[in-house]
């Protein structure tokens, strides 16, 4: 087992809900749907070299475009704080969980290498990503200094601390390696909740990437859903020196994240 990745018990059979039989014009509506998908991905690999010159808020806009493509309504309640070093982190269930974070700030993604053979997803990530080995036990405290100097240089890193996907219905332990990174660097720790629900309010685990599931399958499953909708809870940051190790920050952040949401902020609807 990787010290990056804990095994999820988790697995397409198991946990997911699979649509049932799709009429063609379910099929051409996904068809569309994931044209859109990659027609926004290219855009962004287009645009990609013009970096930071690319105003925040039309970053935030193109990802909730890429979720919205994806027939997926988009809800996020609360924000992070605009600039400044910032540690997002998250419970993570789906690829969407990507696109949803940079929704509420562009950040710098820590990825696992294999992102970087995907398509049209690799060459964006290969721009702004910081990748970990997660077989390389060794390499993790380099991976803990290149992120402190991100955030110490005033960027954003989102991360997945679970260390693998979960179906929706389950939720992983938050892994405390990441957390060093925000003691070192004196930065504030921003916990989000993801979670998936069908129009009428019910959880759904269909947009789950999990197991041995195929990005192929999975992106494919979201397309032909009906009524998806993604619900993104900012909650309040953890401030820099209210921890004085990383096990009690990463167990704080879990208990915010996990925490019933209060419903007092801004709601935006995509």
């Amino acid at each position: 087992m990787s010290a990056w990745l804990p095994t999820a018990p988790c697995t397409p059979r198991a946990c997911v809900e699979a649509p049932a039989g799709l009429t063609a014009r379910a099929v051409t509506r996904a068809v569309l749907r994931l044209t859109g998908v990659v027609l926004l991905l290219l855009a962004g690999i287009v645009l990609s070299p013009l970096g930071a010159r690319i105003p925040a808020s039309m970053v935030r806009r193109w990802c909730r475009w890429i979720v919205r493509a994806a027939g997926v309504r988009v809800r996020i309640t609360g924000a992070a704080a605009p600039t400044g070093g910032l540690l997002l982190v998250a419970n993570h269930i789906s690829w969407l969980d990507v696109p949803l974070l940079a929704a509420v700030r562009p950040a710098r993604m820590l990825a696992k290498t294999e992102v970087r053979r995907w398509p049209l997803a690799g060459p964006l990530a290969a721009r702004a990503a910081l990748f970990i080995d997660r077989d390389r036990l060794r390499a993790l405290p380099d991976t803990v200094v290149r992120i402190v100097r991100a955030l110490r240089e005033g960027a954003a890193v989102a991360a997945f601390p679970e260390g693998s996907t979960w179906c929706g219905r389950a939720q992983g332990t938050f892994r405390r390696a990441v957390f060093q990174a925000a003691l070192d660097a004196g930065v504030p720790v921003q916990p989000v909740r993801i979670r998936y629900r069908l129009t009428g309010g019910t959880t759904t685990t269909a947009p789950a990437f999990v197991g041995d599931d195929t990005l192929v399958a999975s992106l494919w499953r979201v397309a032909t859903a009906r009524g998806l909708v993604a619900e993104v809870d900012v909650r309040a940051p953890i401030p820099p020196g209210s921890h004085s190790d990383r096990r009690s920050l990463a167990h704080s952040a879990q208990s915010q994240e996990t925490a019933a949401p209060a419903w007092t902020h801004t709601v935006l609807v995509a």
